[in-house]
């Protein structure tokens, strides 16, 4: 029980270094999950951000545990289907049992609102998982333009999730087989009324070069 309240108070103090101590024993994994439920806010948030470090760091140890992530997408607590949707992305990487498959419409539901931080969440997450699956690419790419008319809480929120959404295909453009409709989405954004949306657009197109001049839209 010691051991219990010791690794739930780094959890609440300084869950980067948490994350550190499980990938040296990974036995403690097991206590990092149970503390999503205890009734400290500091000790949940914190045992959920070590998670995600871990995701990121030594997505191998997390694997084995893909569908605990999975029922977190549901979880009542925002917050919680925000970091399972960004530990998910990661493991992307070391999907060999090709399980996203099964999550694939799971994922990428969010995107059309109504809760545009979870949307934006899963928009970025979407391009790690096509960096980790190239042949994913264009079906993620179609999820991430459904963006363009999704309905969240306000239009200025559709703006910035929008956003999110240049930046993501960016980072994956060049894996795409068929670039113009994402090149359409960016080209209209030229025109969005949120100044940083529109300055998105015109850094993406700039990017792109010649590929965007000679792709088809």
């Amino acid at each position: 029980m010691n051991d219990s309240l010791a690794l739930f108070r780094q959890a609440a103090s300084n869950p980067r270094q948490l994350a550190r101590r499980v990938i040296k024993n990974p036995r403690l994994l097991e206590k990092v999950m149970e503390g999503l439920d205890t009734e400290t806010a500091l000790v949940r948030f914190g045992c959920a951000k070590a998670l995600r470090v871990l995701s990121e760091t030594r997505p191998d140890l997390l694997y084995p545990r893909f569908n605990f992530f999975v029922r977190l997408l549901d979880h009542p607590n925002k917050i919680f289907q925000w970091e399972a949707a960004r530990a998910l992305s990661h493991l992307a990487r070391v999907d060999t049992e090709d399980k996203f498959a099964a999550i694939f419409d799971k994922y990428f539901a969010p995107i059309g609102g109504p809760v545009m931080i979870t949307a934006a969440t899963v928009i970025r997450g979407g391009a790690r998982i096509a960096a980790a699956k190239p042949h994913l690419a264009d079906l993620i790419a179609v999820e991430v333009l459904k963006v363009d008319r999704a309905r969240y809480q306000s239009r200025e929120c559709r703006n910035v999730a929008i956003g999110h959404a240049i930046l993501a295909l960016g980072d994956f453009f060049e894996l795409l087989e068929h670039p113009a409709p994402a090149l359409r989405f960016v080209r209209k954004q030229i025109r969005n009324s949120r100044p940083a949306t529109r300055k998105k657009a015109e850094e993406f197109l700039k990017g792109v070069g010649s590929r965007g001049k000679t792709a088809q839209a």
